[in-house]
């Protein structure tokens, strides 16, 4: 089974990738632009045997500009978990399943499909994830407490006093009353405090 995930992604994969612009390293495939690089990752299952191949597909964005914010060394080959914009590929692709799997009894041409237009899907919707800004606005949007301290940095940094309030406030009515709320209304009411913006409570 391994022998058939490796010749997927050498057959199949890459040359579809490549076209579009993704560069191969291991299991990674990077594009990198003038702001951001974008990441797809093949993680192995760790309950793999010999006769069954079991994959995650991983999903990530870096700016550099959130990692000056983290105060990270630049990196141009990012590892999935040090990408700011981070899912698998099922919550950006509405078909495509958690874990794939590959046994005796997969129909290669069908998974191959089920992958390719996944990808087709992921690019586009990396197309629209143009900066770090928009890497913070899809956290605001959720809102998400995933990048919260790199989001209020970014945004007061910005004088966006307006929308780091709005996030705030958001992830307050949605966390509020969830024991760890504390610890994060601490963190953000201190980096609010470091802008010299005063933080009112709802």
């Amino acid at each position: 089974m391994q022998q058939i995930f490796n010749a997927l992604i050498k057959q199949d994969i890459k040359p579809f990738l490549i076209k579009r612009g993704y560069k191969k390293k291991g299991l990674n495939f990077y594009r990198t632009t003038e702001n951001l690089i974008y990441l797809i990752n093949f993680q192995k299952s760790s309950g793999n045997t010999v006769d069954t191949m079991m994959f995650y597909v991983n999903c990530g964005i870096y700016a550099a500009e959130l990692a000056q914010l983290q105060s990270r060394e630049m990196v141009t080959a990012p590892k999935e978990a040090a990408c700011h914009f981070r899912a698998r590929i099922s919550s950006i692709v509405e078909d495509a399943p958690d874990r794939f799997s590959i046994t005796a009894t997969t129909n290669l041409d069908e998974l191959t499909n089920i992958l390719l237009l996944g990808f087709e899907e992921v690019h586009s919707f990396y197309e629209t994830m143009t900066s770090a800004r928009s890497i913070v606005d899809y956290y605001i949007a959720g809102p998400f407490l995933h990048l919260g301290e790199e989001s209020f940095h970014f945004l007061l940094q910005a004088n966006d006093v307006t929308t780091a309030k709005l996030y705030y406030n958001a992830l307050q009515k949605k966390y509020g009353t969830e024991q760890r709320w504390s610890i994060f209304q601490n963190k953000y009411q201190a980096i609010f405090n470091q802008y010299g913006v005063e933080l009112e409570e709802d």
